[in-house]
């Protein structure tokens, strides 16, 4: 069989319809407290290249590890469209500027937008929780968006193959077994581990920092404030 048959044979068995989903409007917190707030949209096509990154994940780790990228990108296209392109690291740097974002606008929109992506089925590996905060001292509070380590629904690629598959398969002169979809292997974490997803700690829309929530209640993050 030609690679050009073979190609088009293989598209043609991945080519299962994907159900389309609506944009999303998220309402941003700025100006320190939550005391402004702007909505901003995502649109489908945006969100479902997100999907797709995070759907590459093999593990909870790989998922952490693209997951705090994607919440980078929906910062920077909320940036587009509301003043939060202003913000800087921490909360001295950008200190009377508007758009401003302090630990409390971070936390509540970061899990607003983590929401979003549950909302559609984007996280396989993780469920949001209720936001976290630590207290060092008795005068600094530190809030962050929180996600918990789950184990993934197994996956039967193999069963989602169209009907009509079969059909060309018995047509065809050809081996293409070792091309069939295979369920993703089992999934190695530690179910029930908690982790920060915490954007304040540097400027507008770098990816997020990722810790072990018990790491994170101790101190630890990068040192700016």
């Amino acid at each position: 069989m030609s690679a050009l048959r073979r190609a088009g044979l293989i598209a043609l068995m991945l080519s299962a319809p994907l159900t389309a989903l609506a944009a999303a409007e998220v309402s941003i917190c700025y100006n320190y407290g939550c005391v402004t707030e702007a909505p901003v949209r995502f649109d489908d096509a945006a969100l479902g290249a997100q999907q797709r990154r995070l759907a590459t994940a093999r593990t909870a780790e790989e998922e952490r590890q693209i997951l705090a990228e994607v919440i980078g990108w929906m910062y920077r296209e909320a940036g587009k469209q509301s003043p939060i392109h202003a913000d800087r690291a921490g909360d001295f740097l950008d200190d009377g500027v508007y758009g401003r974002m302090d630990c409390i606008d971070h936390a509540t929109t970061t899990t607003r937008l983590l929401a979003v992506l549950e909302a559609r089925g984007a996280l396989r590996f993780h469920r949001l929780l209720p936001q976290a905060r630590r207290t060092r001292f008795v005068l600094f509070q530190h809030f962050s968006a929180v996600v918990e380590e789950i184990v993934p629904a197994p996956q039967a690629a193999v069963e989602a193959v169209p009907d009509h598959v079969p059909v060309l398969l018995a047509l065809c002169d050809c081996d293409v077994s070792d091309d069939l979809p295979k369920p993703a292997p089992e999934a190695a974490g530690t179910p029930g581990a908690r982790y920060v997803i915490d954007t304040w700690f540097y400027d507008h829309g770098t990816p997020a920092v990722v810790l072990p929530l018990a790491a994170w209640l101790d101190g630890e993050g990068p040192n700016v404030q």
